[in-house]
């Protein structure tokens, strides 16, 4: 961890502030999927993702213990994300059950990558969890292997979801982006930061892993037979 030990107060602020976008960023994917679950078009489909939001309350329930342990409110801790979390699902709504499943797939998996990346920075304790929760892929094989199977059915799918991934994708980006220079996320952990200001190498250091994100993603996307 690159953070001053000698500034414990505002790194716990950091601290309050990851933890709070990633429980809301579980909770709302729990009401996601719960509520696309319902135009699933069969039961085992419906089952699927009944599962998958159930195992994203449990994340949240992780990190909402992590906060309640530090003394922090839970609730507090993510209200301040709560308009912009929500504005990305306004602006992302899937036209079907097909780019629900997409959704899911992309969302679950750059979350994941940004989150993995941000705890090169922290405390072995936020560490862990993080790796905990973001090394459950039960999740993400199985939305991974729906998503290859409706691919296999209908390959006229592919166009479109190609096209509907790529546009989660910049959209996914632009709000990790926004709250890594709105948090200091990146630049504050590494310690590029010192003064609190936004410098050269704090912003070096967003490109970097939006750049590492949008790779790892065009990986998968591949993966799917899918142009990344």
């Amino acid at each position: 961890m690159s953070t001053s030990p000698a500034d414990p107060a505002r790194y716990h602020s950091f601290l309050r502030d990851l933890l709070g976008v990633m429980a809301y960023g579980e909770l709302s994917a729990f009401e996601r999927l719960s509520s696309d679950a319902r135009y699933s078009p069969s039961l085992h489909d419906r089952a699927v993702l009944g599962r998958i939001a159930v195992i994203e309350f449990q994340h949240y329930e992780l990190v909402s213990a992590k906060l309640d342990a530090m003394g922090l409110d839970p609730e507090a801790a993510m209200l301040p994300f709560q308009p912009s979390v929500d504005h990305f699902h306004e602006r992302t709504r899937p036209a079907d059950w097909y780019e629900s499943l997409m959704k899911a797939y992309v969302i679950d998996t750059v979350s994941a990558d940004f989150y993995r990346a941000i705890s090169r920075y922290v405390d072995a304790g936020t560490r862990d969890l993080v790796e905990q929760i973001q090394a459950d892929e039960e999740a993400t094989a199985v939305l991974r292997e729906r998503l290859k199977s409706a691919l296999a059915d209908d390959p006229r799918l592919a166009s479109r979801l190609a096209l509907w991934a790529r546009r989660l994708l910049g959209e996914a980006l632009t709000q990790a982006q926004r709250v890594s220079f709105e948090h200091a996320f990146i630049g504050g952990l590494a310690g590029a930061d010192e003064d609190g200001s936004t410098d050269d190498r704090s912003r070096e250091l967003v490109r970097g892993l939006m750049a590492e994100l949008a790779a790892n993603h065009s990986r998968r996307m591949t993966a799917l037979g899918l142009a990344g």
